[in-house]
């Protein structure tokens, strides 16, 4: 490294330091944000010439000058380079000046490093930015939804909102639809049935709604509705205020089967009918399934003039005892090993 060029580089970022006066720009983001990038756009461009130990170096000369300034530790030096990377053809292309109209300049550093570190891709990590924004998630929740892997499953579920339902409306609700849905905040052991299922997602309501998604309000469950003298029951009842519909939520702890599709089909006319008033959108269904086939799910709705989706959802399965019994203890497995060494 040539000592001197490198003293001459570590003043210019010292320089940089102290002009943005980074203890006020701490409290407002999108300042923030950006010190972020131009920070890692100088390690970027100068660690391809002084070689992979530079961020070391800066961070230990950095802490002398300003040892009370958080931030400015090895790790977030990396990942403010990683910031700049990953961004960086999506920068370009735009105006100088512009920064702070970036939407990853809108949350918080702790949040864009768990996005552009656990992101595939630019439109991935955009993805998760927006629901960041639309629904002011905590890091927590925003850790929870990527572990679970949003960004692949919203909009895939099977569904006739097509033919169903006029535009942009079919657009937002499939994209309100997910597949699968993932109750891993359930753990049940077998056997257990629909009603079991159904009871634990209400008890655990807003673990439910924030897997369903922004705008869904519950309404009932086992919601009753009586037709020619005749009672019947809808599982989960919602209603979603952005569509401003109903949404009948129907659940089978089995594969799919196009019967399903006939029930469901019959609940939708009775809420239209009995429940939905004349401002309310057309109600819309979801079926909930263990498993699906697609192409006999997509049968199912073909020809249904109402509006409902087919999902599968996955649970967490606790080991019967017997089973647990027959599993090897860790000590079991740590003699085996030292055994066969």
């Amino acid at each position: 490294m040539d000592t001197q060029a490198y003293k001459k580089w570590l003043e210019e970022l010292k320089s940089k330091l102290r002009s943005v006066q980074i203890k006020a720009i701490l409290a407002v983001n999108s300042h923030l944000i950006e010190f972020y990038w131009e920070v890692g756009k100088m390690i970027a461009e100068k660690e391809t010439v002084w070689g992979a130990k530079l961020i070391e170096q800066v961070a230990q000369d950095l802490k002398k000058d300003f040892a009370d300034m958080k931030g400015l530790s090895r790790s977030n030096l990396y990942y403010a380079k990683q910031f700049y990377l990953f961004y960086e053809s999506q920068i370009v292309q735009q105006a100088v000046g512009q920064f702070e109209k970036h939407s990853f300049a809108q949350i918080p550093w702790g949040h864009n490093i768990m996005i552009f570190t656990k992101s595939n891709d630019i439109q991935e990590a955009q993805f998760y930015i927006q629901q960041c924004l639309e629904n002011h998630w905590s890091r927590d929740v925003l850790a929870l939804q990527i572990k679970s892997k949003l960004y692949t499953r919203v909009g895939k579920a099977i569904s006739n909102f097509k033919e169903t339902l006029p535009n942009p409306l079919s657009e937002l609700a499939q994209q309100t639809l997910k597949d699968p849905y993932i109750f891993d905040f359930l753990t049940m052991a077998k056997p257990y049935h629909e009603k079991d299922i159904e009871n634990q997602l209400v008890k655990h309501i807003t673990k439910f709604l924030l897997e369903l998604g922004k705008g869904f309000a519950f309404i009932g469950q086992q919601y009753h509705i009586e037709i020619a003298g005749n009672d019947y029951y809808i599982d989960l009842l919602f209603y979603h205020v952005r569509l401003k519909c109903y949404v009948v939520i129907e659940l089978k702890n089995t594969k799919f089967i196009p019967e399903y599709a006939g029930k469901l089909n019959f609940y939708l006319s009775a809420v239209d009918t009995l429940i939905k008033q004349a401002d309310d959108k057309p109600t819309i269904g979801i079926l909930l399934c263990r498993d699906k086939n697609n192409i006999e799910a997509e049968f199912a709705l073909r020809d249904i003039n109402k509006p409902m989706g087919v999902s599968e959802f996955e649970i967490t399965e606790i080991l019967p005892d017997e089973l647990k019994s027959s599993l090897p203890t860790i000590e079991e497995i740590e003699n085996e090993f030292q055994k066969n060494n």
